[in-house]
């Protein structure tokens, strides 16, 4: 087994065996924040695959309508209706800091004018009913497509913390303890071997 290249004396094993405590205290507040990174993440997928069925599911339903609505109007009267909008959004970006990994928190904010007229950018002579269905489901739809952003960033981000948690967690119990601890043997099998031959 590798050991480390010391000097064989009493104030080297001392220092070793300062690291190898220091390197098992670390070992095990790694393997509870790998086990809890994975919990976290684990309730994360279920909220994902929770949310992106909901979402879905509405779009198809928004597509639906749009599909329908495309073949009652004409190609140019569809874009001319969608295509300057009268609603102002905006997305706040803000920070969450879940096991020492910062995830983004989205927040929709819009003007508040109280009309829900104002979110259908045309008039009602020349489109049809299921173009304001399909706007309204989407309008609708907006707060889910950002909770499923931001849930889904949140687990990528989670699941590179726990792919290096993890190999710090491999990389100390399966090189760095085994290392300590054969140097340790070794200069303690050293030290008490010249102990001996001092003692003769």
């Amino acid at each position: 087994m590798a050991r480390l290249n010391v000097n064989t004396n009493r104030m080297e094993l001392s220092n070793i065996r300062k690291r190898l405590e220091i390197a098992l205290s670390g070992h095990k507040l790694l393997k509870d924040k790998q086990d809890e990174l994975m919990r976290q993440f684990i309730v994360f997928i279920k909220l994902n695959r929770e949310l992106r069925k909901k979402v879905e599911l509405e779009l198809q339903n928004a597509f639906k309508d749009f599909f329908l609505a495309s073949s009652t109007m004409s190609p140019e009267m569809l874009e001319e209706a969608v295509c300057f909008p009268q609603k102002k959004l905006s997305v706040n970006m803000e920070k969450k800091n879940i096991m020492n990994v910062l995830v983004p928190v989205f927040r929709l904010q819009q003007k508040a004018d109280g009309s829900e007229n104002n979110l259908y950018p045309y008039g009602y002579v020349h489109s049809s009913s299921e173009l304001d269905d399909a706007i309204y489901n989407l309008y609708k739809l907006l707060p889910d497509l950002l909770e499923l952003a931001e849930i889904e960033k949140t687990c990528q981000l989670l699941s590179d913390e726990i792919e290096q948690t993890r190999r710090r967690v491999n990389a100390l119990e399966h090189r760095i303890i085994p290392e300590l601890k054969e140097t340790i043997r070794y200069i303690a099998i050293n030290v008490d071997e010249d102990e001996r031959s001092t003692i003769t």
